[in-house]
């Protein structure tokens, strides 16, 4: 049986070799804990972007994110080794899913969010019995939160990115995916996937690998994270801006991610906050779907990008968390621009 993610433990540090043999031994793992979500079409969107769009519905998966692939491996592998308990630091969709998670092994779990995180989240997140705590608005105020509280308590840390566990899991969507369309007699042409810290772009990039599949990442324009990125060939901190995609506001994107993408990636757009508004708009309005921005970002780059990839376009709609008020003002005066959620 093949050793998942290269052989690395849940504790590594080291920069694993992953590759497409991981998702699929992550899929196996995956097996009746997680939900098949539905891939559907919708003819108002194929005729708004001028292509056929495949909607990958993860807002309706467990913890309401594709995150609770990655956090059910990675919790598993720690609850196996021992573990006393666990912590993360998240904008909100991992910590849910982490706890989650944590919860099937009853394992102690904290959790770091932004001091602006969204109410429903942190709902979310202490219904399944976790310990939330806030600290600042960027990505280095909740990293030093969580090493004191590691050497506090004694617990493990589950990073959102360079674990390799949380990478391969959140993979298994897009693999998904993609044989998804296939066994419905469809063959993609390319995937828009959204991006924060790396996990979603990283999983992509694997498990397209070999299927003729592009990969193309959607973030905001408030935070280019990724864009920079590989601009400068690494990983870099960058300024953020003011957006309504709480999930993507990571001003720096992971090692690991990086690592596995930017050689990977067909492509990488930013886009605006009204295109993140309307596509949240147009995913309620024309396809009955109820996601949240960051999910939205990817659908409002293939609204405007699609064409340019293909026939068939996969979009990973990877949450549903979604604040009611934000929903309710989206929807009753579109002319209104949206709440934003500050950022600094």
């Amino acid at each position: 049986m093949r050793e998942p993610v290269g052989s690395v433990s849940a504790t590594d540090t080291r920069s694993p070799r992953l590759d497409r043999g991981d998702i699929d031994e992550a899929a196996r793992r995956l097996t009746g804990r997680v939900w098949k979500t539905p891939v559907v079409r919708c003819d108002q969107l194929d005729a708004l972007c001028g292509t056929r769009l495949w909607l990958k519905t993860e807002n309706l998966q467990r913890g309401g994110s594709f995150k609770v692939r990655g956090a059910l491996l990675a919790v598993e592998r720690l609850a196996a080794s021992g573990s006393r308990g666990v912590i993360a630091q998240s904008t909100g969709n991992h910590a849910i899913a982490v706890a989650l998670a944590a919860r099937e092994y009853a394992l102690p779990t904290v959790v770091v969010l932004p001091s602006d995180a969204a109410p429903a989240k942190i709902r979310r997140i202490r219904e399944a019995g976790a310990h939330a705590v806030t600290a600042g608005t960027v990505l280095a105020e909740r990293v030093t939160v969580v090493e004191e509280l590691r050497e506090l308590h004694g617990y493990d840390v589950i990073d959102p990115y360079e674990n390799p566990h949380v990478v391969a899991g959140q993979g298994t969507a897009t693999a998904e995916l993609i044989g998804q369309v296939t066994a419905q007699g469809g063959k993609l042409d390319a995937v828009v996937v959204p991006i924060g810290g790396g996990s979603a772009i990283a999983g992509a990039v694997l498990a397209a690998a070999g299927q003729g599949v592009a990969v193309i990442g959607a973030e905001t324009r408030a935070v280019p994270a990724f864009t920079e990125a590989l601009r400068a060939g690494r990983p870099v901190t960058v300024p953020v801006g003011r957006t309504i995609a709480d999930g993507l506001r990571p001003d720096r994107i992971g090692a690991l991610p990086f690592d596995l993408a930017h050689r990977a990636v067909s492509g990488a757009v930013t886009v605006s906050e009204a295109a993140i508004a309307d596509a949240l708009r147009a995913a309620f309005l024309h396809a009955r779907l109820v996601i949240e921005p960051a999910a939205a970002t990817a659908l409002a780059a293939a609204l405007e990008h699609a064409s340019e990839h293909g026939a068939d376009v996969g979009v990973l709609l990877t949450g549903g968390n979604v604040e009611p008020s934000l929903v309710t003002s989206l929807l009753s005066d579109p002319d209104v621009p949206a709440p934003q959620t500050a950022a600094r």
